[in-house]
């Protein structure tokens, strides 16, 4: 949703089917008004409506989601999903489409709680995290092999997950999580600051691409950097995540000062940095969950997994917020 939030603002212009996107390249006339060829509406209100929700089910979860069964929690997410997809591609004014945003985060937001949670259970983690035999022996070498249990227990030794933690039991794993949930935090404030506050304004007159090819390029590679740092925990791992915030912030920075001055000469440099951008969050995103997953006790690792996903959803909602004051003073001052 948020690689569309370009063509979704859009669609209050858009001449006949607004669902449309035109394939061929137009090159933009140099008469703007703006130097930024700006939307009425920043991108970040599509990043508000696709955050929102997920920092509200987010922030109720620990107080009782587990009460209600994986299978059903599955079943909602998949129709959420479904039926933003199909309000967001037939829609015919920008509100539909910002509703379908809304189930879209709904989806996210309750998908995101649920798997990470079942990673508790199950000894499948596919890209995000290592296998169970290595997270079990980086396990003892940060605890000691005699007085800790591996992650994933053997089949004739399954921890048991069924107990219910007190109020206490949860405030305290709480509080052990701030040394993870405010570095991540941290670091999806300036990417998401980045991608829905400074992207659009990233804008670039002499090249084949129009504003909104252009803006899709930006999340594409942002994504794939993602995707593959995600993916390689095996030959890249971080222990301190504040290293990654401090990166990141960098990086918002130098691209802020590339909005308000304009000097970079060419998009191709800015395709390099948005690639990179989306490689620290990635990394920042998997080896915090990798972290938690190694360093949490068997009991507490599922309140702990679910809990923590809080962290990137902080940090997105309040770049949302300051993302759209910003986009409407700079179009205003250029």
């Amino acid at each position: 949703m948020l690689s569309a939030a370009h063509d979704i603002l859009k669609h209050q212009t858009a001449p006949e089917n607004n669902s449309h996107v035109d394939p061929e390249p137009t090159p933009i006339p140099h008469n703007s008004t703006s130097r930024y060829d700006c939307n009425a509406v920043s991108t970040a209100a599509v990043l508000l409506a696709d955050i929102l929700p997920t920092l509200i089910i987010k922030l109720l979860a620990p107080l009782g989601l587990h009460l209600l069964p994986y299978s059903p929690r599955v079943i909602l997410c998949g129709v959420c999903a479904a039926g933003s997809f199909l309000l967001v591609a037939f829609s015919q004014e920008v509100m539909t489409s910002l509703s379908g945003v809304v189930l879209a985060s709904i989806s996210s937001g309750l998908g995101e709680i649920t798997f990470l949670a079942l990673t508790a259970f199950y000894p499948s983690y596919f890209l995000l995290l290592k296998s169970p035999d290595s997270l079990a022996s980086q396990r003892d070498e940060v605890f000691g092999s005699s007085t800790q249990q591996p992650l994933i227990a053997g089949e004739n030794s399954k921890p048991n997950f069924n107990l219910s933690l007190s109020f206490s039991d949860r405030w305290n794993v709480f509080k052990g999580l701030l040394k993870y949930i405010v570095p991540l935090a941290l670091v999806y404030f300036a990417e998401y600051f980045i991608n829905q506050g400074l992207f659009e304004l990233l804008f670039f007159r002499n090249t084949s691409l129009n504003h909104a090819q252009q803006y899709r390029w930006y999340q594409m590679l942002y994504q794939a950097g993602v995707f593959v740092s995600r993916s390689s925990l095996h030959c890249c791992h971080f222990r301190f995540i504040w290293i990654l915030a401090v990166l990141q912030f960098l990086n918002l920075g130098f691209l802020m000062a590339a909005v308000w001055f304009g000097f970079l000469p060419s998009i191709y440099l800015v395709f390099l940095i948005i690639l990179y951008e989306g490689f620290l969050g990635g990394a920042a995103y998997v080896n915090t969950f990798h972290n938690i997953a190694v360093e949490t006790q068997d009991e507490h690792r599922e309140f702990a997994m679910a809990t923590a996903c809080i962290a990137d959803t902080l940090g997105i909602s309040l770049s949302g917020a300051l993302a759209l004051p910003l986009h409407d003073f700079l179009c205003r001052s250029h």
